[in-house]
């Protein structure tokens, strides 16, 4: 018996390839359990019909020589396990994602997918201060410059007014300890970010407690360090930052200007205009990442919730897609 294969029709032999381009597009924009019930398809269905349209999508962009990457992990489940999610800055887009865990070896994985040419082409790398993401990169991307991003690095001093804000928790009593109680959302996040009655409660607290107050200070100030054009203007600022922290009792903060001293090399190199690149836009997509999985909630499928990833910030396919099999 000889089984002809018919052009028009996608890879789940039961829909046309437009149909599965129309769904592919609606998952794109909903959930797929709005698209479900839109369409009247069971959700497995809906999943399926995605995939084809995603595969599509990434087979056509392809794995590009990117210039300069980011380099970030994803939790992929509660607790720590994590995948690795590798990004071409110049272009504004996840191309990989990885990896066991957020080793050293799981790094590794994505050069050795890149291939040695490609690797060796990398200029800049964006990424966390983590050693063994460092070590792989020195590894297999000799040529590449490493830049520390500010979302990480601000991350750390927010866990640090954050160790502040738990050890004056602890350290009062009565009304004094009432003003902290259940602020922290307040305290980390941005003021711009606060409806206006989180900005009054602000204000409230750091008038209620110097301590918090100059802490709140402190890591407010510290962002203008990526604002400099030369490392010296940058270093300068840095001293008289460090300068501030004398005869606060804020050990956190010790520990945090200990810790960029030692990886200063990697955060003042963003000051030359060479190594220039989108540091927010690392934050943008760890952003648009979280609420995909929002969005994949209930799937246990992780190669579904990978190609989800990538595809998300690709193109949606043209309707002369329909021309080639899906």
């Amino acid at each position: 018996m000889y089984v002809e294969r018919l052009d028009w029709l996608a890879k789940n032999p039961r829909y046309t390839q437009r149909f599965a381009m129309h769904v592919g597009a609606l998952c794109h924009e909903m959930t797929n359990k709005a698209v479900a019930e839109l369409e009247r398809l069971h959700d497995s269905t809906v999943k399926d019909l995605d995939t084809i349209y995603m595969q599509k999508q990434v087979a056509q962009a392809g794995l590009p020589a990117p210039r300069a990457i980011g380099v970030d992990e994803i939790a992929i489940r509660k607790g720590h396990d994590y995948r690795v999610v590798v990004s071409d800055l110049e272009r504004g887009r996840p191309i990989w994602v990885g990896g066991r865990g957020r080793s050293e070896a799981d790094l590794d994985v994505f050069f050795a997918a890149l291939g040695a040419k490609k690797s060796a082409a990398i200029e800049l790398a964006a990424m966390d201060m983590w050693k063994p993401f460092r070590n792989s990169l020195a590894k297999n991307a000799p040529n590449a410059r490493v830049v520390f991003d500010k979302f990480h690095i601000m991350r750390h001093l927010g866990d640090a007014l954050d160790e502040v804000r738990r050890s004056e928790y602890h350290r009062l009593a009565g009304k004094n300890r009432a003003f902290i109680k259940g602020q922290r959302y307040t305290l980390l996040s941005r003021r711009d970010n606060l409806s206006h009655d989180g900005r009054a409660t602000l204000r409230k607290l750091l008038k209620a407690n110097k301590r918090l107050h100059i802490a709140y200070l402190l890591k407010e100030s510290f962002g203008q360090l990526w604002s400099y054009q030369t490392p010296g203007w940058a270093r300068a600022f840095f001293e008289r930052w460090k300068e501030s922290l004398k005869w606060q009792r804020l050990k956190p903060y010790e520990k945090f200007a200990a810790m960029i001293e030692r990886h200063w090399d990697g955060i003042v190199s963003y000051c030359h205009p060479e190594n220039k690149v989108s540091l927010g836009l690392v934050e943008g997509l760890n952003n648009k990442i979280r609420v995909l999985q929002r969005r994949a909630y209930g799937y246990r499928d992780e190669e579904y919730l990978k190609l989800k990833i990538v595809a998300a910030f690709l193109h949606p396919l043209t309707r002369s897609a329909e021309k080639d099999p899906l």
